[in-house]
C-alpha cells in the first residue's frame, strides 16, 4: 500500500513554502501525484449596528482580494513543485473545509497545516475536515518542511476509528524507525492489553515491528502528549471519536487536545 495522491492544503493567510515543501518531500517519498488546493469565501450580508448590510461592492472587493491571493499562491506552488512531480492545483471562491472535503475524492491523503484561523471563511475547520472527509487527514507541526515519522506513535484503543487509522497509516509505519503502539489504562482492562498484542501481530504480518506500552491513568490528551514527547515521536497516528451536533462537532478529550497540539505531527482517521 502506498499514497498515490496527495493534496496539500494551502490557507489564504499563512505563507505557503513550508506546507508545499512538505508535500513535495511526501510525493517524492511515495511516488505520489500532488494537488494543491486553497479556497476563502466572501462572508455572507451582515446586519451593522446601524440596521445596514454590506453592500454587493464591498463583497466584489473582498472577492477580487480573495482571487487575487489565490493566484499567488498557485504562482508560488507551481514555482516550488519540480518538474519531476506531477502536480495540479485547484482554487475556489468558496468554503474552504467544503472545498477540500469535496476535493478530498481525488486523493489517498489531506495535508493541511496547523494554523488555528478563527474565520471559517477563510480557513480550514480541522475536526470538521477529518470526520467528514472520509480520507486521512495530516496536521503538520508548525512551519515543518518534513514530516520523516521516525518514531512514530500509534494512540490505540479498541474501536473501529484506531483500526481505521492504523490501516490508513501502513506507509508511514512501514518507513518508520521505531513504531510504539500506546494505549491509556484506566481500568487495568486485560481485554485492552490483549488487543495491544493483536495490533502488534498485524503490524509484523505487514512487516513493521512495533513495541507496545500501556500507560496508566486518566484517559486526556495531555498524558498522551506528554508520553509522545518522552520518546520522542515525530508523529503521532490515531483515530478521532466525535460527532455533528447541530452542524457543529463535538469531540473526545483526546482527539481535542490532538486537534489542538502544534508542536508534533497528527495522522487521523475517522
Amino acid at each position: 500500500m502506498s499514497y498515490k495522491s496527495i493534496i496539500v492544503n494551502l490557507a489564504v493567510d499563512a505563507p505557503p513554502a513550508a506546507t508545499v515543501k512538505l508535500g513535495i518531500e511526501l510525493a517524492e517519498r511515495f511516488g505520489a501525484r500532488l494537488i494543491g488546493l486553497a479556497a476563502a469565501d466572501v462572508p455572507p450580508l451582515v446586519a451593522t449596528g446601524n440596521g445596514m448590510v454590506y453592500e454587493g461592492e464591498i463583497m466584489q472587493i473582498q472577492r477580487t482580494e480573495i482571487e487575487k491571493r489565490l493566484a499567488e499562491l498557485r504562482a508560488e506552488f507551481e514555482r516550488l513543485v519540480p518538474a519531476s512531480i506531477f502536480s495540479e492545483w485547484g482554487q475556489s471562491v468558496s468554503s474552504p473545509t467544503r472545498f477540500l472535503s469535496v476535493s478530498a475524492r481525488m486523493a489517498d491523503l489531506i495535508v493541511t497545516g496547523s494554523e488555528k484561523g478563527e474565520n471559517v471563511f477563510r480557513a480550514v475547520d480541522v475536526g470538521s475536515l477529518v470526520l467528514g472527509t472520509g480520507r486521512p487527514v495530516l496536521v503538520a507541526a508548525s512551519n515543518v518542511e518534513h514530516v520523516m515519522a521516525k518514531t512514530v506513535l500509534v494512540a490505540w484503543k479498541d474501536t473501529r476509528e484506531a483500526r481505521r487509522a492504523i490501516a490508513d497509516a501502513l506507509p508511514f509505519l512501514a518507513k518508520a524507525n521505531e513504531v510504539v503502539v500506546a494505549t491509556i489504562d484506566t481500568d487495568r482492562d486485560e481485554s485492552l492489553r490483549d488487543s495491544l498484542a493483536d495490533v502488534a501481530v498485524f503490524l509484523e504480518h505487514h512487516g513493521i515491528m512495533a513495541r507496545t506500552e500501556s500507560i496508566a491513568g486518566e484517559a486526556d490528551g495531555d498524558q498522551l502528549l506528554t508520553f509522545a514527547r518522552s520518546i520522542h515521536a515525530d508523529l503521532i497516528v490515531s483515530g478521532a471519536y466525535g460527532h455533528s451536533r447541530l452542524r457543529e462537532w463535538a469531540f473526545g478529550g483526546v482527539t481535542r487536545s490532538l486537534i489542538e497540539e502544534s508542536g508534533i505531527s497528527r495522522f487521523m482517521s475517522y
